[in-house]
């Protein structure tokens, strides 16, 4: 999806105490997975496990899935959610309210209508009255959960948890890391990622940001590397899925209240958290809030643990960057 983070500086050699960097990479939700861990001991094959655990969440929340349980709630008026759906959807409609709304999953009907969804077209910008149309069933208080029940309070109602789940994903394969004794980790799917204790050398994960190349003036990928140790990142953009008309870019974050398509002069956010389920979410408002509203919101909202770092342009074209205080804690 977003896939903007690369992983840098991850050590690849056998220590003296038999400590090693063990792999696991792959394809899962449309995009790529990377797993590194330290072992302390006889290496042993999590591939397999990893690869459930991917199955396991896509039978749950994947829209490409026709008998998903999300393709079955979006089809009806309920769902019976497991633990996967119900953890997703509880912290969605958390922070749909703390944002107003800005991070909405019943935002699904607009991305099919802007051409971002499942089935992709490029039709251009749809008319205001078709805006307005979709918009009649797009918002977080016409969900209700009920004990282990999902449900629509309007008929036409679906949702999208595609702004979420990846993160989430990451935590739980962090989760089944550290239930199988490992304390030392890296997890990355597609750009969402979890760090946890320390790499070989006994120094915390080494995360680069990268700038889009329309930013990148110097010609090196990498503008920023961040020391990641038990925390996330996540970040989200607007030029990877986008159309250009009238001159206008049109991104594929959907601003939930208004039903239009990203154009703002955000080229990339990246936000940091307690955790991966939380960084990811906020993503999405912080880049619709935009920079100045967005640092402020980082900072009225300390109990969040979130820290936020934008790539944005000018008026006069210039890339610039601004970010929250504690987002490079080793340059404090």
């Amino acid at each position: 999806m977003k896939g903007l983070l690369s992983c840098m500086i991850l050590c690849i050699s056998v220590t003296a105490s038999a400590q090693q960097l063990v792999t696991l990479q792959g394809k899962a939700q449309g995009t790529y997975y990377i797993i590194k861990y330290i072992s302390t001991g006889q290496p042993v094959s999590l591939q397999a496990d990893v690869e459930d655990i991917f199955r396991d969440i896509d039978r749950s929340m994947s829209l490409y899935i026709p008998n998903s349980l999300i393709n079955r709630f979006n089809k009806g008026p309920k769902v019976v959610m497991d633990d996967h759906m119900r953890t997703v959807v509880k912290k969605a409609q958390e922070v749909s309210k703390l944002t107003n709304g800005l991070f909405d999953i019943t935002v699904k009907p607009l991305v099919d209508l802007w051409g971002f969804g499942v089935i992709r077209h490029n039709n251009g910008r749809p008319s205001p009255e078709a805006i307005r149309r979709t918009m009649r069933v797009v918002g977080y208080q016409h969900l209700t959960l009920r004990a282990k029940y999902l449900i629509k309070k309007k008929e036409g109602v679906e949702i999208d948890c595609n702004g979420i789940a990846q993160g989430f994903t990451s935590d739980v394969l962090g989760r089944f890391l550290q239930s199988r004794g490992i304390r030392n980790f890296l997890v990355d799917v597609g750009g969402e990622l979890v760090a946890s204790g320390l790499n070989v050398q006994g120094q915390p994960w080494s995360v680069g940001i990268e700038r889009p190349p329309a930013a990148d003036s110097t010609g090196e990928p990498v503008q920023a590397i961040l020391r990641l140790k038990d925390r996330a990142i996540a970040t989200s953009g607007n030029y990877r899925r986008f159309f250009d008309e009238g001159g206008t870019r049109f991104a594929h974050t959907i601003d939930p209240r208004t039903g239009e398509a990203l154009h703002n002069n955000i080229i990339a956010v990246t936000v940091t958290a307690p955790d991966a389920i939380t960084a990811d979410a906020y993503d999405n408002a912080l880049i619709l809030l935009g920079v100045e509203k967005g640092l402020q919101f980082v900072e009225e909202h300390a109990k969040l643990g979130l820290e936020v770092y934008y790539i944005y342009k000018e008026t006069n074209g210039r890339i610039s960057e601004k970010y929250s205080p504690g987002f490079f804690p080793q340059n404090k």
